[in-house]
């Protein structure tokens, strides 16, 4: 097995002849002149998972790859595509089993959407943005690292629940993003939220 990532959460799985992409999303670059490719998997609807203008391209040019989505992406794209949750069992040239239902909780006051982990080739699980334990053995975990439902600590424990052979650091792609916990603090935390660049601006008092 052969992983390659595109940035963020983005991975290429190649494995007994498969080609297999996960979560092709507008933090992950590169992956766009993937051919070849037998499926593409997605945990969940959010952007930086799910860049349906570039999935759409990416699937023009490789008319064999099928997709897959959890239920919460499917409303999203206009594509052929298999809905897929907790429990379901398939082949895309390599196995794929599924698990977990949900996303991470950012906070009590966002509704949580689907979210849905793979493993593919009984050796790589990737949860999407959630810290779903697989019934299942895993070699090789991709754990995410940083993003504003997750703090370390949590990542941490989520290795040692999963206790893999070895990990792939993903959901990383926020980590040069302030912005994306900016805003969450902005809308969520009822004060007034001045956000100041570092080295190009000043607030005044």
């Amino acid at each position: 097995m052969k992983l390659t990532r595109f940035g963020h959460s983005c991975v290429l799985v190649e494995d007994s002849g498969a080609r297999v992409l996960l979560d092709p999303g507008t933090l992950s670059n590169g992956f766009e002149g993937l051919r070849g490719l037998t499926a593409v998997l997605v945990t969940h609807q959010h952007a930086d998972h799910l860049d349906p203008v570039r999935v759409a391209e990416l699937l023009e040019v490789n008319p064999e790859a099928a997709l897959y989505l959890d239920e919460g992406s499917a409303s999203t794209v206009e594509l052929p595509h298999t809905v897929v949750r907790a429990g379901s069992r398939f082949d895309v040239g390599t196995s794929v089993a599924v698990f977990g239902a949900e996303h991470a909780v950012i906070h009590p006051d966002i509704p949580t959407v689907a979210n849905v982990g793979y493993l593919v080739g009984g050796r790589f699980f990737t949860p999407g943005d959630a810290f779903t334990v697989p019934d299942a053995d895993v070699e090789v975990l991709g754990v995410p690292v940083a993003g504003p439902w997750q703090k370390v600590s949590e990542a941490i424990d989520y290795l040692r629940a999963v206790s893999p052979g070895r990990a792939l650091p993903v959901h990383d792609g926020t980590l040069s993003m302030p912005a994306m916990y900016w805003g969450q603090l902005d809308r969520l935390g009822q004060t007034r939220f001045d956000a100041v660049e570092p080295g190009g601006g000043a607030l005044s008092v």
